[in-house]
């Protein structure tokens, strides 16, 4: 298999992320516990022991206490740091009294959010910085002064965007000095948009499809490394009760848990190793916070390089549903 495109850009990343999501407690203003740090620890723990040596967070985790959490890991034990690739998004803001949730790409608000997850991230500088989601009233030129500082500063080496389209990283990208070298978006068996828009090409179904004409095609001509949020799909496929699901999500169950036993691995490892089965290089993110769940994932990438055209087509047709028209 190829050379994933962040590591042509220099970061030495595991093909998996551990995404930290679910790490931090609940999404309230209460305390962070023992039994939240010790959560996070042992599902740091996990994803070392299988080769993960790259985290995805956002500041609005867990209203910052993802990122508390690690901070507080990386305090007690400063070598961590150095051994992870740490990359967190900024752009989401909650609603405030009677201001409703928004987003906000805002020099001052970019700047503003990456020194407080430096802070409790306990680190001098983020590897990756994400853009969260599209804010209808960015400034390109205003985001590129932010990033520029931020570069200058020593705060963020790399900078990227997460569910945007090409048309938005392009208008980004021409106010910028370097190009954004990750885009992360929802993709899973549960969730083919990012397949059937390529393959509707000209059918009417393709009226249906929400996702992004020519992602897929520029990602992979411009090095745009791909991450896939939700590729577990919450356990669709893995061990999760699908009895009041579609008929064709229980099909592909099914075929999922026959391929892992077939292969001797974990339904995990099949339902992720298809996804970077796919020549984009796709970067999955564990969004699961279980220990136990992140192990079972430990295969996926070998699983990747098994799979053959036709394992993948059959998962593919069973997932959507019907037919390749």
């Amino acid at each position: 298999m190829n050379v994933i495109p962040l590591q042509q850009h220099g970061f030495n990343t595991s093909r998996l992320v551990l995404g930290c999501m679910s790490f931090g407690g609940g999404w309230n203003n209460d305390p962070i516990t023992d039994a939240d740090m010790l959560k996070a620890e042992k599902g740091l723990d996990a994803a070392l022991s299988i080769g993960i040596n790259m985290l995805d967070h956002a500041n609005i985790y867990t209203r910052g206490k993802a990122e508390e959490v690690f901070g507080r890991i990386f305090k007690a034990k400063p070598e961590l740091r150095e051994q992870l690739i740490v990359q967190t998004k900024c752009g989401i803001r909650f609603q405030e009294g009677e201001v409703p949730g928004r987003y906000d790409f805002s020099k001052e608000h970019i700047l503003s959010s990456v020194d407080a997850s430096l802070k409790r991230l306990n680190t001098e500088y983020l590897d990756i910085l994400l853009l969260h989601r599209p804010d209808p009233l960015m400034e390109p030129s205003e985001v590129a002064e932010a990033f520029g500082k931020l570069k200058a500063q020593g705060k963020v080496r790399a900078f990227g965007v997460s569910n945007m389209s090409v048309s938005q990283m392009r208008f980004l990208e021409h106010a910028l000095s370097e190009k954004l070298i990750v885009n992360q978006l929802e993709m899973s068996l549960s969730h083919l948009h990012w397949l059937d828009q390529g393959v509707h090409v000209n059918q009417d179904a393709g009226t249906g499809v929400s996702f992004g004409e020519g992602i897929m095609e520029y990602c992979q001509m411009e090095r745009v490394q791909l991450q896939a949020w939700g590729p577990l799909s919450q356990g669709r496929f893995t061990g999760r009760s699908v009895e009041q699901e579609p008929e064709h999500i229980q099909r592909t169950a099914a075929l999922v848990k026959q391929l892992a036993e077939a292969k001797e691995t974990t339904p995990e490892a099949i339902v992720l190793g298809w996804l970077m089965r796919h020549p984009a290089g796709i970067q999955p993110i564990i969004g699961s916070g279980n220990a136990e769940r992140i192990l079972a994932c430990q295969d996926a990438e070998q699983q990747a390089k098994l799979m053959t055209r036709e394992e993948w087509y059959a998962l593919y047709v069973a997932a959507r549903g019907i037919h390749l028209p």
